[in-house]
């Protein structure tokens, strides 16, 4: 039986901007439905759509975004081994482990799940990244250091090495805050 949708706020601490993200938890997948507004770029909505499995691997993602220059839809999906942008196979992307959605902190939660628990351990991954104001998808990798229970450092080793940002999460993986970057509000 699918409960109601968790509701999560996260508001941007960089630059104007908020995300509303619906979280539902069925026995045999978990979806998850966000819109995203931004005055980056120009201003812009973003809708992201995520199926994933009950252990919190990505299936696929869906991106509308909408803005200056009109309407551009994005779909990758997972397919043996690989991944597939707009049902075209992609084999830069084999063995990538997760997409990353630059415009959300949503996507952290999957790496976060699986990097030890032990503080001092470390996870590194492959990643689909999906670049929001170009709708654009490369291969990034990324490494997320324990430092605590509740708290994590990333470490971005691709495409903008040298960005590092400390995270602290909720029991279930999802961000409290993400230093720079976004921060979990709670709505009024």
């Amino acid at each position: 039986m699918q409960r109601e949708p968790q509701i999560v706020f996260w508001r941007r601490t960089d630059i104007a901007g908020l995300e509303r993200l619906a979280l539902s938890i069925a026995p045999d997948a978990l979806l998850a439905d966000a819109t995203v507004l931004c005055m980056e770029d120009g201003g812009f909505r973003l809708d992201h759509h995520w199926r994933l499995t009950p252990d919190w691997r990505a299936l696929s993602l869906r991106v509308e975004r909408w803005g200056p220059a009109g309407h551009v839809g994005l779909e990758l999906a997972r397919s043996d081994g690989g991944w597939s942008v707009n049902g075209m196979r992609r084999a830069d992307l084999d063995g990538a482990d997760e997409p990353d959605l630059s415009v959300t902190p949503f996507c952290n939660t999957f790496p976060i799940r699986r990097t030890p628990i032990e503080a001092g351990l470390s996870l590194t991954l492959d990643t689909c990244y999906v670049d929001a104001a170009a709708t654009t998808v490369a291969r990034s990798r990324q490494r997320y250091d324990r430092l605590g229970p509740r708290r994590l450092r990333y470490v971005d080793c691709g495409l903008s090495a040298g960005f590092e940002a400390e995270l602290t999460v909720d029991d279930q993986g999802l961000v409290l805050s993400y230093e720079h970057l976004f921060e979990r509000i709670a709505p009024i």
